[in-house]
């Protein structure tokens, strides 16, 4: 079975969309390696964000177990001081279905640290 595609008003067809594969790494202290900075980074911005926009902003890949590991950093984050809790949000992430999602805002250990 093949997928048509709408042309649009001008003529013109859209390129198909662009799968981001994620990569996953091997070994969780490797992937803990890679993706703590970025988030330390994110946590001095001062903004409120979720995990997922920052994995997904800054392309981070998959740690080994991601049900876990994700969640797993934020805890070891906000147990460092890094991240506070801000309050929930509807997930971006294509395969949650707009379930609820915890919000994150970085503290003052954060910008300290990203200085």
């Amino acid at each position: 079975m093949t997928a048509t595609v709408q042309p649009a008003l001008d003529g013109s067809v859209p390129e198909p969309a662009k799968t981001r594969a994620r990569q996953q790494a091997e070994d969780y202290e490797t992937w803990l390696e890679i993706v703590w900075p970025v988030f330390i980074a994110a946590a001095a911005t001062g903004r409120t964000f979720t995990c997922y926009e920052v994995a997904d902003e800054h392309r981070l890949p998959d740690p080994p177990s991601p049900q876990a590991h994700w969640g797993r950093l934020m805890v070891l984050l906000r147990d460092e001081g890094y991240v506070r809790t801000a309050g929930w949000a509807c997930s971006d992430r294509p395969t949650t279905h707009h379930s609820g999602v915890r919000t994150w805002k970085g503290t003052a250990a954060a910008r300290r640290a990203a200085a």
